[in-house]
């Protein structure tokens, strides 16, 4: 008896432990889930400005309630020709768009092998790449010994970028125009345990000009860009004796300057990127990459590798022979899900670069799985979006540059103006769905005609007509005659 009793005290303690923590949990869940009791959402721009030697960072408003509902920041870094944006990582998962130019990116990952290889540290001085990377003639920096590193990947207009969350990343602009690239970072996301806002660590540089804010301090001394690197805290003592070099070299990655995240390069940075290279040698490269699985035999074992180390990390997004919904009379549609770009599968993110042609219409319909963050790169755009209450809480003409968010579930619906409309969306699921409400693929094409003519108290011709107009068509709509002649 004495035993039976004191299991179900035990059994008792356990469930009331259970609710406990899964109340918290709950509760924690909550906290983190923004209330998306929109009554307005409006496009905006960026509203601070953060200048650095070699380019410059616009930041959108992360305290607007529509950023605050999707639980993303959203970012346009502006990179001048022969800059490089200096090394740094944060705490969510980013989504980048390359919305001009091209340049080269580098993302590192703990536990990968450096399996580009040259002679050179700084590429400085003559020799070709191809010298540089078999020795024959490259001029070697002090020591003798070969630069070993992480894949660097080519970048250009249109490009779709997935970077995970932590991991370093920098940026050099080898090109000769500036290069416009606009990202959101997903802070609602699972890999980001901190709170709700972006936070960004760097490992060099500094901030020697204040941001500018309309109407309000800088948010440039308010947390999120004000720290010049994270070396700048630590003990020198600490840091010479962890890198196991001498105080002055320990002392220069502590160094603070005033030029920024954003620094132009002093002497033509030339990194190894194999894939420009019209004489490299297939076979040269396979032989290096035997050498690294002999030197390294647990790299080749423990799996780590064969994800994110060997993983593609982008897209390009503005392929017009590789659109997933295309019309001569309309437009057409990109994206980019899990299936296309499977690193997005752990990022649970994705991307939709659209074009409408002028006065067509993105059918309205609605989000089942996500957020959609939406950027305007070309035209205009005639945009609504109705709540739940039927209550429209956005009614604009769009135009570049501007960004506003469609929260999941809000039914939406655009008409491009007579330049036509181009857009990219970022959305915060990895395996994106909408429901249209017009078209072949629609929710009306799928009612019973008995449905519609009683919900509707209309006759049996009118539904058919409502149900059969846009049989031909799915998402994109050619400008309808009647449409235009009656607005």
């Amino acid at each position: 008896m004495a035993n039976s009793r004191l299991a179900f005290l035990a059994a008792t303690l356990c469930l009331l432990v259970h609710v406990a923590f899964g109340k918290g949990y709950a509760t924690t869940g909550l906290n983190k889930a923004q209330q998306c009791r929109l009554q307005r959402i409006r496009a905006t721009r960026p509203d601070e400005r953060i200048e650095s030697e070699g380019g410059v960072t616009e930041l959108w408003s992360e305290d607007d309630e529509q950023f605050q509902c999707a639980g993303v920041a959203a970012i346009r870094n502006v990179l001048r020709p022969n800059a490089l944006f200096l090394p740094e990582f944060i705490n969510a998962p980013r989504l980048v768009f390359i919305e001009q130019g091209r340049g080269l990116l580098g993302i590192t990952y703990p536990g990968c092998a450096e399996t580009y290889h040259s002679d050179r540290s700084s590429g400085s001085g003559s020799g070709s790449r191809q010298e540089e990377e078999r020795g024959g003639g490259g001029r070697g920096w002090e020591g003798g010994r070969r630069d070993q590193h992480q894949k660097v990947h080519r970048i250009s207009r249109g490009d779709i970028i997935a970077i995970p969350e932590g991991a370093v990343h920098w940026c050099h602009n080898d090109g000769n125009e500036e290069l416009i690239a606009v990202s959101v970072i997903d802070l609602n996301n699972q890999g980001n345990q901190l709170d709700q806002r972006l936070r960004a660590f760097f490992l060099a540089g500094g901030h020697g000009r204040q941001g500018r804010q309309e109407g309000q301090q800088s948010r440039h001394q308010s947390g999120r860009f004000n720290a010049p690197n994270i070396f700048q805290a630590f003990d020198t003592k600490l840091l010479a004796e962890s890198f196991n070099v001498p105080m002055e070299i320990a002392r220069r990655l502590q160094q603070q300057n005033n030029r920024g995240i954003m620094i132009n390069v002093r002497e033509r940075m030339r990194v190894i990127a194999p894939e420009e290279d019209d004489e490299y040698d297939e076979e040269y490269e396979g032989e290096q990459e035997e050498r690294m699985r002999r030197r390294r035999p647990l790299t080749s074992q423990n799996g780590f590798e064969e994800t994110f180390c060997t993983m593609k990390i982008k897209q390009n997004i503005d392929i017009r022979r590789e659109a997933d919904v295309f019309s001569r009379q309309a437009g057409r549609v990109n994206i980019v899900d899990m299936h296309k770009l499977p690193i997005l599968r752990y990022m649970d993110m994705s991307a939709e670069r659209g074009r409408l042609l002028p006065n067509a219409l993105y059918t309205p319909h609605w989000s089942m799985t996500d957020h959609r963050i939406v950027y305007v790169t070309l035209g205009d755009a005639h945009v609504q979006i109705v709540g739940h209450n039927g209550q429209n809480v956005f009614d604009e003409q769009v135009s570049k540059g501007s960004m506003f968010v469609i929260p999941q579930f809000f039914a939406s619906v655009a008409r491009a103006g007579d330049s036509g409309f181009e857009w990219i969306s970022f959305k915060t699921s990895s395996q994106p769905t909408k429901s249209p409400l017009a078209g072949s693929t629609s929710v009306f094409r799928a009612l019973p005609i008995q449905v519609i003519t009683n919900s509707f108290q209309m006759s049996p011709r009118d539904a058919q007509e409502l149900k059969y107009n846009r049989e031909h068509e799915t998402f994109l709509l050619s400008p309808s005659r009647r449409g235009r002649s009656m607005s």
